[in-house]
């Protein structure tokens, strides 16, 4: 008797948990709920770093992009665009998605001192592979001119994204795009 005792008891905890509780998943996980917002993120300093590479990251509730620096990440403009254009020119880059973000870093992709290349993309139109990505459409370049590296970044929709900076590692640093899978 005492060990149907203490399994009802272990039975009921577990249930007063929602552990056991049938059907209590929902379409949206309380942890994706995201609280970002879709309007521009900006932070105007310009930065003595250089950028040496981009990257991607698919995540539970968001698809991720990293534009690797040599040096400390600072400026930044991020935003919805009706079609990314690139530097220098105003020409349209071609994206695939219905929403387009242009993503600027206030770094070129050269050293400035000796005017060497820091980074070039091996395809400029699909900079990295998100092929397989729940938000993240295309990633392209439109190129890095005086003193700024611009990349369009082509997703499902408008949806909520969010931009910070990491440092490391080394003396590097890292600008982190975020935009989540759903509202």
């Amino acid at each position: 008797m005492k060990k149907v005792s203490a399994w009802l008891a272990v039975i009921m905890m577990a249930l007063g948990l929602g552990l056991m509780a049938p059907g209590a998943a929902s379409a949206t996980p309380s942890h994706c709920r995201l609280a970002w917002g879709s309007l521009a993120k900006t932070n105007q300093t310009m930065s003595a770093a250089s950028v040496t590479n981009v990257r991607s990251g698919k995540y539970y509730c968001f698809d991720r992009l990293v534009i690797d620096l040599k040096g400390k990440a600072t400026g930044y403009n991020v935003r919805y665009v009706p079609k990314v254009v690139q530097d220098g020119s105003g020409l349209p880059i071609k994206l695939r998605g219905r929403a387009f973000l242009q993503v600027t870093v206030h770094a070129p992709s050269y050293d400035s001192a000796t005017g060497k290349a820091t980074f070039v993309p091996g395809n400029r139109s699909e900079v990295v592979n998100v092929s397989t990505y729940k938000t993240f459409r295309q990633v392209a370049w439109a190129g890095s001119f005086e003193g700024r590296t611009t990349l369009g970044l082509g997703v499902r929709a408008r949806l909520p994204f969010r931009v910070f900076t990491l440092a490391g590692p080394g003396n590097g640093s890292r600008l982190v795009i975020d935009v989540a899978h759903q509202w």
